[in-house]
């Protein structure tokens, strides 16, 4: 060859060629499966804690088997089990197409796969025997919070290795929403999880008071956002016009919903903290951006819907179609009813009640419980290359499951809203009509048991779902070849030629897969800097008195007890500007309160009364029988019994550690306090129970667990009642 034609051979681009290669569906297969099987146990403690709410009897006097311990593993099996797996099965299905490459490295997606079973397995085991940190939908203790960090990281990685390695020149909008995913949630979780460690299982947040609160509702929102939408969002994409058999409906408005939603959502966490202590501003910016996403929400909406717009007459007699229609309906439903929520006035009378709960079950029951539901029916024929068993059963499916989700929300509503209504009643002499708290917990005992109906309805189609795929897959042939596709392995030279990724600057930025995950990357990152500059500046902005003294050691271990038992998911303390509060509780609650609380404990339901004024208002005597039997003291109370808190007894050793790492946290305790707080928890123990046993409690009582609850509760609010806060 002359030099002059091997010159001339170099400046021609390589044609592209032609390979043939398999998909990686043998891990579609186990992360739907696995779908099946988390989805069968977040449903059941679902209906297990529905009833639990009913009738107390029903929490049995075991420890691991209470409201407050199963209502946490509950919504992380619901959103991190049931809907995780869904999320990835889907992930891995589409991604694989969409790119027309195989996944990156089988290696990592089997990492990816066993070690999200391994972290859903410890949560599983952890959260029953009270192993929490405390803070919602980031309960889990910090060595599992690290395993997810590690999994999270093999997951992406292996994500974006199979980016770099597509045969697809242009990244399909599903794309967009799984890379807008796999970003943001790694965003949050690290920047939620930061703990300092007291001993394997126990770990204390670095945040406190109100920094805390806002980390965790940003965090908490956009767990939401970004992991039970955007990826939701994405599949939406990818298997409604494959079921349809059509295109989106508007390439255009998928970009302005996108972008809109992936920039906006960030900035609405506060909205969880209306008439918080959370800084004025911070609510109204929470609150505005919360009204926003009206639009974006049902950008997306508006474009599946209107992507079945040549399929309308099939949605009748095909259960898949029924599936996302209604999915997307309740999604709709949903991301109109969060703004209004948003909204100060009318979050005064939702906030604390079962609204908040027949919203959140209307998003996940209706809205990602249906589109995974049309996913599983869509996919299990394809990977198992058969016919589904029965259409009629799916069809069951459907009516059971939508008329269980509608009975479970409108349920809800009407009991949220009679709550709210009953709490804030005011007679004209300015007295409140339900001046006991009780009276409005027994108002709403009827709209229990309809929830439970509800949620059986749901578990019973679930099941009938469970019985039709298991039929199918049964039914399929037992030996089947891996499908061998072909496609054109793109070049660097043709990856990298922007001439041929379109003339509109989308078009090109999505033939820009690193470019365009740094720009999602900086969408997030501007509203979440701006939501927490309060952390950032720190408690500096906390006028704290010098006679405010932290916990005890006692009161310190109590809190502990307290956040175990998972009392914060059913009791706030947080009382808000508003009369009706005030009268029935006392003062509005001071963001010096809440200082040296690590974590928050502000909660976001109200099963019980608020307690943040509770110290001084009963005798020890008072609580120690609240607690042995509730109904003694409040005759148709809803709350288990504590038999345990009886019998368990205080680990006196373990108090001055956690006082060590409070203190490098930034709370007040002197050297002496830590050199005595084993002996100053057991002489505050001695007298408390010194007081008890006068009282004719058996003298064994000092050592019992219950002895540090009850000097925790009596804390409560005693500052402010001192005066040492303003």
């Amino acid at each position: 060859m002359s030099l002059e034609s091997s010159e001339s051979s170099k400046d021609q681009p390589l044609k592209p060629q032609l390979e043939n290669f398999s998909y990686d569906d043998a891990i579609v297969k186990k992360f739907l499966i696995m779908t099946l099987v988390w989805g069968a146990v977040a449903l059941l403690v679902g209906v297990v804690i529905a009833v639990q709410l009913a009738d107390w009897r029903f929490n049995f006097g075991l420890p691991w088997i209470t409201f407050g311990r199963l209502r946490p593993l509950h919504t992380n099996a619901a959103i991190f089990a049931f809907a995780g797996n869904a999320i990835f099965a889907g992930i891995y299905y589409s991604t694989q197409r969409l790119l027309k490459t195989r996944m990156a490295s089988d290696l990592l997606s089997q990492i990816h796969f066993w070690g999200w079973q391994a972290i859903i397995v410890a949560a599983a085991l952890t959260l029953p025997l009270g192993y929490t940190v405390g803070k919602e939908y980031a309960e889990l203790e910090l060595p599992i919070k690290l395993a997810i960090t590690v999994v999270w990281v093999v997951f992406a990685v292996n994500y974006f290795k199979t980016l770099l390695q597509r045969r697809e020149r242009h990244i399909y909008v599903a794309i967009w929403f799984y890379i807008a995913t796999i970003i943001t949630v790694a965003l949050l979780h690290v920047i939620n999880s930061i703990n300092l460690p007291v001993s394997f299982w126990k770990s204390y947040p670095v945040y406190a008071g109100v920094q805390d609160a806002l980390v965790q509702w940003w965090y908490g929102h956009n767990a939401v956002a970004f992991f039970l939408t955007t990826p939701f969002l994405g599949l939406m994409y990818y298997f409604l016009p494959k079921a349809a058999g059509l295109p989106v409906y508007s390439y255009r408005l998928s970009i302005v919903h996108f972008w809109s939603l992936v920039f906006i959502y960030i900035w609405a966490g506060p909205h969880h903290l209306l008439y918080s202590t959370l800084p004025e501003w911070a609510q109204t910016l929470g609150m505005i951006f919360s009204v926003m996403l009206w639009a974006p929400s049902w950008g997306g909406m508006v474009n599946g819907l209107l992507t079945l717009r040549g399929a309308w007459h099939r949605v009748r007699t095909e259960p898949i179609l029924k599936f996302f229609v209604a999915g997307l309906t309740f999604y709709g439903m949903a991301t109109f009813e969060g703004p209004l929520l948003s909204v100060k006035s009318v979050s005064a009378i939702a906030h604390y009640t079962d609204w908040i709960i027949a919203h959140v079950h209307g998003g996940t029951l209706g809205w990602n419980g249906f589109l995974i539901f049309a996913m599983i029916y869509w996919l299990v024929p394809k990977l198992w290359k058969t016919e589904l068993y029965s259409v009629k059963l799916a069809h069951v499916h459907f009516w059971t499951a939508f008329l269980g989700t509608l009975i479970y929300t409108v349920s809800m509503w009407t009991a949220g809203i009679t709550q709210g209504l009953m709490w804030r009643a005011v007679d004209p002499s300015g007295h409140l009509v339900y001046p006991d708290f009780i009276e409005t917990v027994i108002k709403i005992i009827p709209l229990y048991f309809l929830r439970a109906i509800g949620g059986f309805l749901y578990l019973g189609s679930f099941f009938l779902m469970l019985y039709n795929i298991v039929k199918t897959i049964a039914k399929a042939p037992k030996t089947k070849a891996p499908d061998v596709v072909s496609a054109y392995r793109l070049t660097p030279v043709a990856l990298s030629n922007l001439s041929q990724l379109g003339d509109r600057p989308h078009r090109i930025l999505e033939g820009l897969p690193a470019v365009f995950s740094v720009l999602t990357l900086i969408a997030v990152i501007v509203g979440t800097v701006i939501e927490l500059i309060p952390v950032f500046l720190g408690n500096q902005h906390v006028a704290a008195s010098s006679s405010l003294k932290p916990y005890t050691g006692l009161e310190l271990h109590g809190r502990d007890i307290y956040v175990r038992e998972g009392c914060y998911v059913c009791h706030s303390q947080m009382i808000r500007p508003i009369l009706s509060e005030t009268m029935r509780y006392g003062e509005y609650s001071r963001e010096q309160e809440s200082i040296y609380d690590h974590p928050f404990q502000w909660g976001s339901k109200r099963i019980g009364p608020d307690l943040a004024r509770l110290g001084g208002k009963y005798p020890d005597l008072w609580h120690y029988r609240h607690m042995l039997d509730p109904r003694e003291v409040t005759p148709g109370s809803l709350m288990p019994a504590y038999p345990w808190l009886y019998r368990d007894k205080t680990d006196f050793r373990a108090i001055p550690k956690k006082l060590k790492v409070m203190k490098s946290l930034g709370v007040p305790y002197t050297e002496m306090d830590l050199a005595q707080a084993e002996a100053d928890a057991l002489s505050h123990a001695k007298k408390i129970a010194d007081r008890l046993i006068s009282q004719g409690v058996p003298a064994t009582v000092q050592n019992q667990e219950i002895i540090a609850l009850i000097a925790y509760l009596q804390r409560l609010g005693e500052d402010f009642k001192k005066g040492l806060i303003q």
